[in-house]
C-alpha cells in the first residue's frame, strides 16, 4: 500500500536494484617483438644498353671523314687570315699523315690468320706500291691571262708539247666551265693531267697512268688550292709567294 500511495502522489519509484558491473578487463599486455620493418625497395637504374659500336673499318671511315672536315676548315682559316702559311702547311701535312696511316690499316686488314695468306698480302702491297703512279711535278696557269703562276717539283715537260695542249684544253673548257679533268699519255711513259678551276688550271705530271681514284683526288686537291687562296686569286695581280700549295705534300709519292 505504501508503495502504491507513493506512485499516486508522484513519489519516485524505488530505485531499481542495479546489477553489479563486471570487473574491468585489462587489455592484454603486448610484448614488443623484434620484427624488422619491411625494407624499402631501392630503385636501381639499369644503364641502357650501349649502341653497337661500329666495326673497325666503319670507325676508320668515320675518322677519315672527320679529317676531311678539318682540312676544309683549315682552308677556310687560311683564307680568312686566321693562320699563316707555315701553320697551313704543317697542319695539312699532319692531317695527311694521319689519313695515310688509317688508310693503310684499312687496305691491309683482310682478316687473314695464316702465315701464307699474310705473305701473299704483303707481296701484293709491294706490287701495288711499285707500280703506282706518283706525282713528279705540277704547273699552275692563270685562266684569265694564260700565264704560268707556279711550278712545283720536277715538271719536266717540253713547253712545245704542253702549251698547244693547254691552249686547246682551255678553249674547250671555256665554253662549259668545269668540263672535267683530262689525262693523256706522253713520251717516256708519263701521263699529263689537266684540271680546270675557277681561277687557274692545274697540270700534273705522273710517272705512270694514274688510277681513277687518283684523278678524283687530284680534282679535290685543286679545289682545295683555290678554296684556300680564293681571296688572292680573285685579285688582278697574284703573288705566288703568298699562296699555299697543298700539292707539295704529294710530290714524289702518292697515297691513293
Amino acid at each position: 500500500m505504501f508503495d502504491w500511495l507513493k506512485r499516486v502522489l508522484g513519489g519516485a519509484p524505488p530505485e531499481a536494484k542495479k546489477k553489479p558491473l563486471p570487473p574491468p578487463v585489462k587489455p592484454p599486455v603486448r610484448v614488443p617483438t623484434a620484427v624488422p620493418a619491411s625494407p624499402i625497395a631501392e630503385v636501381v637504374e639499369r644503364p641502357s644498353l650501349p649502341l653497337t659500336p661500329p666495326s673497325g673499318k666503319a670507325a676508320a671511315q668515320q675518322f677519315l671523314d672527320k679529317l676531311q672536315e678539318k682540312i676544309g676548315r683549315l682552308a677556310d682559316d687560311f683564307a680568312n687570315g686566321a693562320i699563316n702559311r707555315q701553320q697551313f702547311q704543317q697542319l695539312y701535312a699532319h692531317y695527311q699523315r694521319e689519313m695515310r696511316a688509317v688508310e693503310t690499316l684499312i687496305e691491309t686488314d683482310q682478316g687473314q690468320s695464316e702465315w701464307g695468306d699474310a705473305f701473299n698480302e704483303g707481296e701484293s702491297v709491294l706490287i701495288r706500291q711499285q707500280h703506282a703512279a706518283k706525282a713528279k711535278g705540277y704547273a699552275i696557269y692563270e685562266n684569265s691571262s694564260g700565264m704560268p703562276l707556279s711550278t712545283l717539283g720536277k715538271f719536266e715537260v717540253d713547253p712545245a708539247l704542253f702549251v698547244p695542249m693547254l691552249s686547246s684544253f682551255r678553249a674547250a673548257t671555256a665554253e662549259i666551265f668545269g668540263g672535267g679533268l683530262q689525262a693523256t699519255a706522253i713520251e717516256g711513259g708519263h701521263w699529263l693531267c689537266f684540271v680546270p678551276g675557277q681561277f687557274t688550271t692545274l697540270m700534273a705530271l705522273f710517272s705512270a697512268e694514274p688510277a681513277s681514284r687518283q684523278l678524283t683526288f687530284l680534282e679535290e686537291l685543286h679545289r682545295l688550292f683555290e678554296k684556300a687562296n680564293r681571296a688572292m686569286l680573285a685579285q688582278p695581280l697574284v703573288d705566288a709567294s703568298d699562296l699555299v700549295f697543298p700539292h707539295e705534300h704529294f710530290l714524289g709519292k702518292w697515297k691513293r
